[in-house]
């Protein structure tokens, strides 16, 4: 149990690095790893499965009790994004339906489980992270298909029935049995089961980027003028999506747990079912955006992390000097 929990402790340190770390190995070992690319819904459901058992219904039903930033974080992850998503991507790449596509889906799917860690470690609303992360995976079957099919409509051929019948088997049931495990140990779970599961669920992830991004190899191992283009775009709406979580949650006037939470939320991707949906549904070209956002997406959480702390301290720099006057008054 020390040994695992001083891995899972590694894993966190090192969680910018893995993603990117497992492209690259992906890439090298494209021939190798292809032959493995059906194991990456039966991972991904184990490592949704883990991130649920941390969850309760009974928090769930305290966030609804005040619904606005839990859909307002929707509206941005599900309306807002992709729609800017999809109007950038065929402004530079308008000649080209697949990457579009992937463009969109990098992101309507669901936020990341990742949002977790950092909404915890820059002490933002745990139950408001865990509510939202549910309500979007128990939505995704019918939101993702959704939201792509609005946009894209009759121009992409989409096996709806298909992705909808897999994302119900590869996150809402292995979440819901999580949520399930910890009501009915009664919490127990959470300190003897999950702790356990923690590290193997950070190396899954590494093990899924790695797996898909062998399917996308040929794209990535030829760098050229549109591949950085496309990358230089997944970073700009990785950044925008961050900022536009923060600004939001600053516009309603929330509490700064929640401003945490929406910030991290509303960038966080579950790039693993992306990438998943990506290979399975579309031509292979689709799913590079999607693994392009894996070079930047925890790095950027580390960032937003980093320039949370530094606006907390500057609001409270600028609090504390108009408050000065008053006290001199006094």
């Amino acid at each position: 149990m020390q040994i695992l929990t001083k891995l899972n402790r590694f894993l966190e340190r090192i969680i910018p690095l893995l993603t990117p770390g497992s492209v690259v190995i992906g890439v090298l070992a494209a021939e190798t790893l292809q032959a493995y690319a059906f194991l990456s819904a039966w991972v991904f459901a184990f490592m949704t499965f883990s991130g649920s058992l941390g969850a309760s219904f009974r928090d769930f039903a305290r966030v609804l009790a005040r619904p606005l930033p839990l859909i307002v974080n929707l509206v941005i992850l599900h309306a807002l994004m992709p729609f800017l998503a999809w109007v950038t991507a065929s402004l530079f790449f308008p000649n080209e339906l697949d990457i579009v596509t992937g463009f969109i889906l990098a992101a309507v799917i669901p936020t990341g489980v990742s949002s977790l860690l950092w909404t915890s470690i820059y002490m933002g609303n745990m139950a408001l992270t865990l509510s939202i992360i549910l309500i979007d995976t128990v939505l995704s079957p019918l939101v993702v298909p959704l939201g792509l099919s609005l946009i894209l409509g009759a121009a992409v051929q989409m096996e709806l029935g298909e992705m909808m019948k897999g994302l119900l088997l590869m996150i809402v049931l292995p979440s819901l049995a999580g949520i399930a495990l910890n009501q009915l140990t009664k919490g127990r779970v959470k300190t003897t089961l999950a702790p356990c599961l923690a590290p193997f669920s950070k190396l899954s992830m590494g093990v899924i980027v790695a797996i898909n991004s062998s399917v996308v190899a040929p794209y990535i191992s030829q760098i050229d003028g549109r591949l950085i283009g496309m990358a230089a775009l997944v970073l700009f709406l990785s950044v925008l999506s961050y900022l536009t979580g923060w600004v939001v949650a600053r516009i309603f006037g929330w509490k700064r747990d929640v401003i945490v939470t929406l910030t991290f939320n509303s960038g966080m991707r579950n790039i693993g079912a992306g990438t998943v949906i990506a290979i399975a549904y579309f031509p292979p070209l689709v799913a590079l955006p999607v693994v392009l956002a894996t070079l930047f997406q925890q790095s950027l959480a580390a960032f937003f992390g980093l320039f949370l702390r530094m606006v907390e301290k500057e609001d409270k720099h600028v609090r504390s000097e108009e408050q000065l006057p008053d006290a001199i008054g006094k």
